[in-house]
């Protein structure tokens, strides 16, 4: 993986992937004390920066291999996200989903024409389930975020944090990412190593869920007890990936990890100061900008995904707004 295969993405990206701003508001910096820019792939096709690592994946396959169909595992977001591009592509697609996803992600995914395969996040492994449909029926798997090209897809995100930063002159800030696997951070952060140094990455996990943070601080892959418990699913994984970790490990500042309560006033300030809507996952990195962070540098947020149930939402603004 390198910024070769980011800006390859970049053009098989062009015109099906949406640019989304960096959006900035006054009141939003005088809550924080600080400059916030928010990157808002809530704007995104399908609600996530999932779209960008799905379409670059699948756009990369011959196109013998793509007919055959693909397969992915993921609670909604990156369910979406590959539904969608093998509707746009002509590909079957197959989607293992958590029973327990939120109602609107499994509406969504369906709707765009995948077949959607439940299993018990509590009890069942879904990379076992995965491999095994992938096998049966010739897919080719999507992986969430452990694939090369998914990597380079999100780090497209990255080439335009770097360029909508140089065009407002930011040349430090701190770039904090709502973090799972790695995909989206580790692709940021490649990209953001090649083309704004000067704006370093750090990850962003829910609390009880820091795989990533205490895998940077330990030097080795560190695990996750439980995979249930937060109400941040989008970012909910076992472990960072065998791909993403390395690059992590070699350009990301330490983690933050945030509260399900910080996600939910996060989400309840970005309607309010950006109008936008953000999901738990999607929040934490906006909640470490505002309750975690210190000093008055620039901060740039990437709020990365959008899906949330009417009654989540409702939650949040009823509690925090």
């Amino acid at each position: 993986m390198n910024i070769d295969d980011i800006r390859a993405a970049r053009a098989r990206l062009e015109g099906f992937a949406v640019r989304t701003p960096l959006l900035n508001a006054p009141l939003l910096d005088a809550d924080a004390g600080r400059r916030i820019f928010v990157k808002a792939e809530c704007l995104q096709k399908t609600g996530s920066f999932k779209y960008r690592g799905a379409r670059s994946a699948l756009s990369a396959l011959d196109p013998e291999t793509r007919a055959r169909g693909v397969l992915a595992y993921s609670s909604g977001n990156h369910a979406q996200g590959v539904a969608l591009a093998a509707r746009e592509l002509g590909a079957p697609a197959v989607i293992v989903m958590p029973s327990d996803a939120p109602a609107l992600k499994i509406a969504n995914t369906r709707a765009v024409g995948a077949e959607v395969v439940f299993y018990d996040r509590a009890t069942e492994d879904r990379d076992a389930i995965g491999a095994a449909l992938a096998e049966e029926r010739g897919l080719t798997l999507i992986k969430p975020f452990d694939t090369p090209m998914v990597i380079a897809g999100q780090g497209t995100t990255g080439l335009e944090i770097a360029e909508d930063a140089k065009a407002r002159g930011i040349d430090e800030a701190d770039v904090l990412v709502c973090c799972g696997g790695g995909g989206l951070t580790s692709g940021i952060a490649l990209a953001l190593a090649a083309e704004a140094p000067g704006l370093r990455v750090r990850p962003v996990e829910p609390e009880g869920f820091d795989d990533v943070g205490r895998s940077l601080v330990s030097g080795t892959i560190q695990t996750n007890p439980s995979t249930t418990g937060s109400i941040c699913d989008a970012i909910i994984t076992p472990r960072p990936g065998d791909l993403t970790f390395p690059i992590m490990q070699a350009h990301c500042g330490p983690a933050y990890a945030v509260s399900d309560d910080d996600a939910l006033r996060a989400m309840a300030v970005a309607f309010n100061r950006l109008k936008i809507v953000l999901e738990p996952g999607g929040a934490v990195a906006l909640a470490a900008a505002l309750f975690h962070a210190t000093g008055d540098a620039d901060v740039i947020v990437v709020a990365s995904g959008g899906n949330v149930d009417a009654a989540m939402f409702q939650t949040a603004l009823d509690r925090f707004a």
